[in-house]
């Protein structure tokens, strides 16, 4: 249940965007913003965390995560503007699921073994991958039958069903060393929020976009040569940064990154996309774009059933042949999608390679990790899961709102029909707010122009958006491609048999 509603929460941001931007009165790039940034917090701190909860104990972190994670919930319920929705449910929802996550996976490997651990994960993972399938679809009911709040304050109440719960559950005790690796700690954060950070100022047209995100990078690669030296001078370190020294490790973690960087942006933009072109309400969104989740849910348990003597590098390559194809299909699409129903085949299709994803990453990147440090595994696993996460959502999503207004400007200089001492003030007006140029919000604005103007700007704003779409898709497209190039290099490497434990463990 608590996984259930980690998953869910995001999914019904998605497809809630529109309607959240209106009630809040503000903008579906703030919004968005804000869903990258619950993804990047996570993503900054889940390494922290871990070790956060061996020092406070296990049980408590977890719970301590879970109303984190409520208060998020609750704030969206009664949030009157975007800065509410940033400090609770960004920061402090992002802060309680890195404190819950790792906590969750130390109680898990404590308190079971053998198959009875992996019939827990498998119940996790499971949990997840159905969240990631109905959120849509609820999400997007209750919004348009009642109001995208109702959607919060249930969270609360299945988080409130789960603390009810708490004392259940049996605390684990950690046993190795409680010394804090301070640097290496805020090395971290430093170094995968620069990177993410510096794209969400430059989505909201903020200034010094390229020194945060140089920040970032000095300070990963930073990070990596402290955690170097801190494991040769045998000091308490973050990181264990032998755990890269196996090839499957590194390239599974590279691998977990891209795939979620291309759920990601397709999971934003697809969306966005619906609700502003096709001026679709969340139900509608969300059952346009159910086609990718639920591929994606029963290709997921297909394929972990029925792999067989397939080798998992090779259902890696064919997973991330297939989510490229599929991405490559929305892009030509889009042009003369007038419905929903235009992309079912393609989402089908880049829901099926993502399918096989989830079914074998997994399990390949923790196969050569030693049992006492498959936690620590796991959380590197989750940490680049989450880091790709809020990548796609905060590259693809700020792309595509960025080229809407650029498109939108550069068609509307070129135009024959539009009067030369119009223009300029239609493209500023359009590219200061361009997320909100739906053709009805342009027509109530146009009703004073001419039939001429009024039709030449409709058409301009479609093009625009087709075009905004279809680059902002290949962030999703260049991610799958990447990890097709690297699944070649996963061929050649040797199966290693994973153990019962290490099956399903990345929750993140």
């Amino acid at each position: 249940m608590a996984m259930f509603v980690l998953v869910v929460d995001t999914t019904i941001m998605n497809v809630s965007i529109s309607a959240v931007s209106q009630s809040l009165g503000t903008t579906v790039s703030s919004v968005q913003s804000a869903i990258a940034l619950e993804a990047l917090v996570s993503a900054a701190f889940i390494l922290i965390n871990s070790k956060v909860g061996d020092l406070i104990g296990r049980k408590r972190a977890y719970v301590l995560g879970l109303l984190a994670y409520a208060i998020g919930a609750l704030a969206m319920t009664l949030a009157q503007n975007v800065i509410a929705v940033v400090i609770f449910w960004a920061v402090i929802g992002g802060l309680g699921a890195s404190l819950l996550l790792p906590a969750m996976q130390s109680l898990i490997h404590g308190n079971f073994e053998g198959k009875a651990r992996s019939k827990v994960y498998a119940m996790v993972g499971a949990s997840t991958a159905i969240a990631a399938a109905v959120g849509p679809l609820i999400g997007g009911v209750i919004t348009t039958s009642w109001n995208w709040r109702v959607n919060f304050a249930l969270e609360v109440v299945i988080i409130a069903v789960v603390l009810s719960g708490a004392r259940l559950v049996k605390d684990v005790t950690y046993t190795g060393d409680r010394s804090v690796d301070v640097v290496g700690a805020a090395l971290s954060v430093v170094g995968m929020g620069g990177v993410v950070l510096g794209i969400l100022v430059w989505q909201e047209g903020g200034e010094r976009v390229l020194a945060l995100v140089a920040v970032g990078a000095v300070g990963l690669v930073a990070l990596a040569r402290w955690l170097a030296r801190r494991k040769r001078q045998n000091h308490p370190i973050l990181l264990d940064p032998s755990l890269f020294d196996s090839p499957h490790f590194r390239i599974g973690v590279t691998q977990q990154m891209l795939q979620q960087i291309a759920l990601g942006g397709a999971m934003i933009v697809i969306p966005i996309f619906l609700q502003i072109a096709l001026e679709y309400d969340a139900l509608e969104a969300g059952l346009s774009i159910a086609p990718l989740s639920l591929s994606m849910f029963f290709v997921a348990l297909l394929a972990g059933r029925r792999a067989g003597r397939r080798r998992p590098a090779v259902i890696v390559r064919a997973g991330f042949t297939l989510a490229a194809a599929g991405m490559l299909l929305v892009i030509a699409v889009v042009p003369r999608a007038a419905s929903g129903w235009a992309l079912v085949v393609p989402l089908v299709v880049a829901g099926c390679g993502l399918g096989m994803l989830v079914s074998q990453l997994n399990n390949y990147t923790l196969a050569p990790v030693p049992e006492e440090r498959a936690s620590e595994a796991a959380g590197v696993n989750s940490a680049s899961g989450n880091f790709g996460l809020s990548f796609g959502l905060a590259v693809a999503g700020g792309l595509m709102l960025a080229a809407l207004s650029i498109s939108f400007t550069a068609l509307t200089d070129a135009s024959d029909v539009i009067p030369s001492a119009q223009k300029a003030t239609i493209a500023a007006v359009l590219e200061e707010d361009a997320e909100v140029v739906s053709d009805t919000a342009l027509q109530a604005v146009l009703a004073d122009e001419p039939p001429a103007v009024q039709a030449e700007i409709l058409s301009i704003n479609d093009r625009a958006r087709s075009r905004s779409l279809q680059i902002a898709m290949l962030v999703p497209v260049l991610a799958c491609l990447a990890g097709l190039a690297n699944a070649f290099r996963m061929v050649r490497l040797p199966d290693v048999e994973p153990t019962a434990p290490h099956e399903g463990l990345d929750l993140g």
